[in-house]
């Protein structure tokens, strides 16, 4: 408990003090938001720095690194799976900062890009002898076989894309994910002594608790790159940010087998995307808007709720979400 701590508090420490120096970086590089014309309630963030990702991707990277021991295969999966999603939004934040518009990838690219990290994580997933197609449900378990594969890809696609959704205000993505990571490290700590306590070996309990190193560097690194993004936004994570964090929340789920307590503990990632799904359906059948605006969060903004006020509420959600799914895997 003390060595999970302990990390935290490093990763925070880094990412602090390197938060400043990609700041500066930023804005002499030219990396700046481009904010679509729209979304007329943010104009005045035109020009903000972006790619702040950066602040905490590579302290938990390093942290995890230097803190994990005994069997890290699987978190050297997730760090990879982590790596890929913040490469892909590296990319398409680096084609909107080059062209000078909020237009990076095409969806179809990034798309194929989320696809083919998925693929190759589910096929790694049912492969594996300690994570398979076995899922963990409150009331016992449930074992998928070669169903796994498809419902993996599903998975990873809709949180990394639900995430990146869920980032439109100063601090909304980054401290519902801070919950989330928050809540999921507790899980997998709980995972892991049940597992324990079933007479499981030292092997996969070691995996289990380099995956609780991850997520407390997450958590760590995350709520020092909110010390800048809680409004107003010194810096936006950009995709670079959001993507990785979608990976990173998904790949504690589902490496722990904890994969059905994902729409759950990310019950606002889930509401972002089918405020957007919902509204997109609705204006192609009727031609005629359900939201003011998606996702649902600019729906509110358009309501006059306060952005600030907004982000609290999703807070307060994410927090209770958190607990019930803590309550749920005890």
């Amino acid at each position: 408990m003390l060595t999970i701590l302990l990390v935290f508090l490093i990763t925070f420490t880094i990412s602090i003090l390197l938060a400043p120096f990609v700041i500066r970086m930023a804005k002499k590089v030219g990396a700046r938001q481009e904010i679509l014309q729209y979304v007329t309630a943010h104009q005045s963030k035109q020009g903000t720095p972006t790619m702040g990702g950066l602040i905490f991707i590579l302290p938990i990277i390093a942290v995890s690194l230097a803190f994990a021991g005994g069997q890290v295969s699987i978190m050297y999966v997730a760090l990879g799976t982590f790596f890929g999603y913040a490469l892909l939004g590296f990319l398409d934040d680096f084609i909107k900062v080059h062209t000078h518009k909020n237009l990076g990838l095409r969806a179809y690219q990034k798309i194929i890009g989320q696809f083919g990290i998925a693929i190759i994580i589910s096929i790694y997933v049912y492969n594996n002898t300690d994570i398979g197609s076995v899922l963990y449900l409150p009331w016992g378990q449930w074992d998928l076989s070669w169903g796994i594969i498809p419902l993996i890809i599903f998975v990873f696609l809709a949180m990394t894309n639900s995430a990146n959704l869920t980032d439109g205000l100063d601090g909304l993505a980054g401290w519902t994910s801070f919950v989330m990571l928050v809540g999921l490290t507790v899980i997998v700590g709980i995972t892991q002594q049940n597992y324990l306590d079933n007479g499981g070996g030292q092997a996969l309990a070691q995996q289990l608790y380099n995956l609780q190193i991850l997520g407390s560097a997450g958590a760590g690194g995350l709520l020092a790159f909110l010390a800048f993004n809680s409004f107003p936004a010194k810096i936006f994570m950009g995709d670079t940010g959001s993507l990785a964090l979608g990976g990173l929340i998904t790949c504690l789920a589902v490496f722990s087998r904890q994969t059905m307590i994902l729409p759950i503990i990310c019950f606002v990632f889930v509401v972002s995307a089918v405020s957007v799904v919902i509204q997109v359906l609705h204006f192609k059948r009727t031609k005629k808007r359900i939201f003011l605006m998606a996702p649902l969060h600019h729906h509110f903004e358009k309501k006059g709720v306060n952005e600030t006020k907004v982000v609290a509420i999703y807070i307060i959600v994410t927090i209770i979400a958190s607990v019930i799914s803590v309550m749920l895997v005890l």
